[in-house]
């Protein structure tokens, strides 16, 4: 008996020290899961929004050499009382106003500050829109209408097969996908555990096999339909889309912190939500369409591309919000109002009609209850009316 005690002390030894082992060994990726599955915790999400580099792996994005777009500041206004209310109801971190050009309000709260580099979450994918209309200017690409294959044929042989570049862009690739962000086994969480993991989107995509209708018929937000993007773009130029967007959007605005891109084990960008820039940067970005793509003295992206990537072009139904070329076009719009729109509440929108960028990023648990994106629109449009009449 003394000496089966002795064995089991042995193995039980062994076995610690195994364990002691893997932990060391597999350290990094057991941080990230376990910073993963706090990520929205209600006392941790606003402090993760600004630092998403100790959860993930990540890479730096250039903003070159060039001058920064200079934003003037213009005469101090006075947010409506309404807007208060809204900034606390939804946990809003950072919000900048811009009109005419110049910044009319800035202000961050829940102890975030203006060098804060937050994550854009789905605003990532109108960065990724406007390198695509640069690249079909420049020939790289041949045409939105080649199928996705062509450039990414990896993807032979998947959901994604017969899709086309239209198609993905405007989120009608008929690929089925759980984006239900609630739901710990949906797809979009299995993906971000697997990034977390050092897992590779590219071969996460490939395993994708159903669809639930034809490609191009039908509207359903999918966000691994911008990773499928983010794919053409690399098999298209043969660079990654770090490099690109930095040396194509990033550098030509002129951002005033380079930002940067949560990625997978690869190191492949997480193009269709990872891109981290201060909310200053976007408001520059929202400059940038604003001015149909002319920004820092300089036609950054193509103004036909600007014109046609946030028209509403895409199958959705009628009456419901409008979706372009991974840009969102608000109920009711008014001609030149559009939207780059992220979970838990980011946002870039422009109303051209009123010469108004509106920058606002959040931690907004809440982002999913019924109205609540019909109520930031509101609350844009009342921000937009106020400076109409007061400057």
């Amino acid at each position: 008996m003394r000496s089966f005690g002795k064995w089991l002390g042995r193995v039980l030894l062994v076995l610690v020290l195994a364990l002691v082992v893997f932990g060391l060994w597999k350290r990094e990726e057991i941080t990230r899961l376990l910073a993963v599955n706090s990520l929205f915790s209600k006392d941790k999400i606003v402090s993760n929004f600004s630092h998403m580099d100790r959860a993930f792996l990540t890479t730096p994005v250039s903003r070159g050499n060039g001058p920064t777009g200079e934003i003037a500041y213009g005469p101090e206004f006075t947010l409506p009382a309404p807007v208060d209310d809204w900034i606390a109801a939804r946990d809003v971190t950072a919000l900048v106003v811009i009109k005419d050009g110049e910044i009319v309000y800035e202000n961050y709260f829940l102890g975030t500050d203006a060098e804060d580099l937050r994550i854009s979450w789905s605003v990532s994918k109108s960065y990724l829109s406007a390198l695509v209309g640069i690249l079909l200017e420049e020939g790289d690409i041949a045409s939105i209408d080649d199928p996705v294959t062509k450039y990414a044929p990896s993807l032979i042989g998947t959901a994604y097969d017969g899709a086309t570049i239209r198609n993905v862009l405007n989120m009608a690739s008929g690929v089925t996908f759980d984006e239900d962000y609630l739901d710990r086994n949906s797809d979009i969480n299995r993906m971000g555990r697997a990034l977390a993991l050092g897992g590779e989107l590219d071969d996460f995509t490939a395993s994708l096999k159903d669809t639930f209708a034809p490609a191009g018929t039908q509207w359903q937000y999918v966000s691994i339909d911008t990773h499928v993007i983010g794919m053409v773009v690399r098999g298209a130029t043969g660079r990654t889309i770090p490099d690109l967007l930095g040396e194509k959007v990033i550098g030509p605005m002129g951002v005033e912190r380079a930002p940067y891109y949560v990625t997978d084990g690869a190191g492949v960008a997480f193009v269709l939500g990872g891109l981290n820039l201060t909310t200053r940067d976007n408001a520059r970005m929202g400059l940038l369409y604003l001015n149909k793509g002319f920004y820092n003295g300089k036609q950054v992206v193509p103004a036909t591309w600007v014109a046609a990537s946030t028209e509403a072009s895409a199958p959705t139904r009628p009456g419901e919000i409008g979706y372009g070329y991974q840009w969102w076009i608000p109920k009711r719009a008014r001609p030149g109002e559009f939207m780059a729109r992220g979970v838990y509440g980011q946002y870039i929108y422009i109303n051209r009609e009123a010469g108004v960028v509106i920058a606002t990023n959040a931690a907004d648990r809440g982002f999913r209850e019924p109205g609540i994106s019909d109520q930031n629109v509101d609350i844009f449009r009342l921000i937009s009316r106020t400076l109409g009449n007061n400057l």
